[in-house]
Formats: structure tokens, C-alpha cells, sequence
């Protein structure tokens, strides 16, 4: 689904304070008061560190003392500041010496404009899609597979797992040959100038338990376009991934590196390194209604070492596929 939001009415009734329901947010300096809050808490270390380890799971505030090591009562008063300020959520669940704050980071990521309003061109549209939402899988070979933060979903090595209901919930997948898309919506995009896209994602490549090295030439298409052929080096492990749940084995692939690719109107680009000539203009994007984002490892490739795809709750980055779309609507 599409995420954007402003804090344009910080304030409710009653002094309490409406959030959009949005994973992620739009700062503007035109609305500073909307961002002291929010500078705010993001002011303290502790605070910092709060809403890392919530990018695993949900947690108890005596479970974030535990985990920092820090009195419950210092936890508690930060969460109070996170949650004030929007950037978490609690909830009261019954303990069995009365009821316990369950926390939940309530955001993914927020971007600040310093550029005040009615001076501004450019915006940025930003999206996510957990990695179980995908729309198509084509041509999946074992080894394969997908997790929950909770355990194993379906059967390991059966390509029929990744048409099951139950992979909306995985957090980790993988397979050694084959596609994955998923489809992306850009409202209004008929009124838009798009000038670039970005999709963001932290994989690595797939072996039996994890083996480094291990190339794998992965594949990344945009509406059917190739923006991109890179090379991943190895299926991560050795030591666990930083958000990896306690059940997940110290012998299996533990975490990937984390790529952007940016697609522009002069080419495609993987950090400072041009992966590819395909240009936005290329995707004709106001000819489909979706954005059609392909990951995928062909069984010719000269390194055929599978993929292993990271999600909310395992690896090392707390987030699912991202894609970020900059664009302009007022061509003064």
C-alpha cells in the first residue's frame, strides 16, 4: 500500500495527540510543530536504542530494561516520551501481577523537508510490501523455503509453499532458482513527473546452511525492464543476524547486505556503480496500474547461487521491500 502522511494535525481532543496510520511520515519545516516532538525524542541515545530492538518485535517494557540494562523505571519513562511523540504504541496486557505495557514501534521511517511550503518541486512517495505479499512466483527450485518469526511456514524444499495463505506472514525466504514480483500502486501517478524510482532490499545468496563464498547473479526488473544484474558473494553467517527471533538455527543463513537501486532518468544506477542504461521513461509507468518489481536467479546464470530475501524481524535491516518514488506535480 501506498505510505504517505503528514503530522498536519498533531493535536487532538482532550490533549491527546492523532497519528496517521502510516508506517511512515512526512516532516516539513513549514510545520515545525509537528517535528518538535519527534526531534525530540529522537534526541536521546536511549531512545534510539529503544526503537532498534523494538524493530524485531514487540516487547514488554521490563523485557527493554532487561535488554539495555537500565531500571524499568528509566524504560518506562522513555517509552512514555517514544510514545508521545508517535513513534511507538503501547498496550496494556494482562500479567500475572497486574496488567504489563506491550510496545510496538509504530514507524518505519520518516523524512524531514527543510524546504518550506510553496517553495517546494519535488516529492517523494514511499511504499512497502512485506516480502510474503508478493504477486507472482515463477519457477521456484529447491533449495527453498520461508520462515514467520514464529517458526517454519509449509515445507522446506516444496515450491508449493510459496502459493500457500499462510506466506503472507514470512519475515525470511529462499530459493535457489526462480522469480518473485511484487506489485507496487502509484496513485495518481497520470499527475505526476516521475523522476526517479528506488527499490530497496537486503538479500544475500542461498546455499545449504550458509557458505561464504557463494556468488549468485541476481536479476532485478522494473514493469519487465532489467535495471539491474548484480552479483551477491555469499550466503551470510557465522554469527546471527541482529534481528533474527531465538528460534531461527545458528547454522543457517543469518543475514544479507542491504541494496538500493535507483532508477533515474539517466540510467540505473546501484550506489555510485551504473548497473544499467534502462531509464524511468523506459518503465512507462502510467501504462500499467502497478509498479511490477522482479527478483529472480536464472538457472543459465554464469553464478546461479539462489537468494535468500530479508524481511521485517530477520537480517540486520528492519524493514520489508521498499520503494521509493521521487517526483514533481507543480511545473512552474
Amino acid at each position: 500500500m501506498e505510505r504517505m502522511a503528514t503530522p498536519d494535525n498533531p493535536r487532538g481532543g482532550a490533549g491527546k495527540r492523532n497519528f496517521p496510520e502510516t508506517k511512515h511520515i512526512n516532516l516539513s519545516i513549514g510545520r515545525a510543530e509537528g517535528m518538535r516532538p519527534i526531534m525530540k525524542a529522537l534526541g536521546s541515545p536511549l531512545r534510539l536504542e529503544i526503537l532498534r530492538i523494538l524493530g524485531a518485535q514487540p516487547m514488554y517494557i521490563n523485557e527493554i530494561a532487561q535488554a539495555l540494562g537500565v531500571p524499568v523505571s528509566t524504560a518506562s519513562l522513555n517509552v512514555h516520551e517514544l510514545e508521545d511523540a508517535g513513534l511507538l504504541l503501547t498496550e496494556q496486557r494482562p500479567g500475572s501481577h497486574g496488567s504489563m505495557k506491550l510496545c510496538t514501534r509504530r514507524l518505519d521511517s520518516l523524512s524531514i523537508n527543510l524546504v518550506p511550503p510553496g517553495e517546494e518541486r519535488g516529492m517523494v512517495s514511499v511504499s512497502s510490501l512485506p516480502i510474503g505479499a508478493y504477486s507472482l512466483a515463477e519457477g521456484i527450485e529447491p533449495t527453498c523455503g520461508m520462515a514467520s518469526l514464529s517458526g517454519a511456514i509449509g515445507e522446506e524444499d516444496n515450491p508449493r509453499t510459496f502459493y500457500i495463505p499462510e506466506r503472507l506472514d514470512a519475515r525470511i525466504l529462499w530459493f535457489r532458482h526462480g522469480y518473485l514480483t511484487y506489485h507496487f500502486a502509484l496513485l495518481r501517478v497520470q499527475e505526476m513527473r516521475v523522476e526517479w524510482i528506488e527499490i530497496s532490499f537486503e538479500l544475500c545468496s542461498e546455499a545449504p546452511m550458509y557458505r561464504d563464498p557463494w556468488k549468485s547473479d541476481i536479476d532485478l526488473r522494473v514493469n519487465g525492464v532489467p535495471v539491474g544484474m548484480f552479483t551477491s558473494l555469499a550466503d551470510y553467517g557465522g554469527r546471527r543476524g541482529l534481528l533474527n527471533p531465538a528460534w531461527w538455527p545458528d547454522v543457517s543463513t543469518q543475514y544479507g547486505l542491504l541494496r538500493t537501486c535507483r532508477v533515474t532518468r539517466s540510467g540505473s544506477f546501484m550506489g555510485e556503480a551504473r548497473v544499467s542504461d534502462a531509464t524511468v521513461a523506459d518503465l512507462k509507468l502510467r501504462e500499467l496500474p502497478y509498479i511490477a518489481v522482479r527478483f529472480g536467479v536464472s538457472r543459465n546464470a554464469a553464478n546461479a547461487g539462489g537468494l535468500n530475501l530479508f524481511g521485517q524481524g530477520f537480517g540486520d535491516y528492519p524493514q520489508d521491500v521498499l520503494l521509493r518514488v521521487g517526483y514533481i506535480t507543480d511545473e512552474r
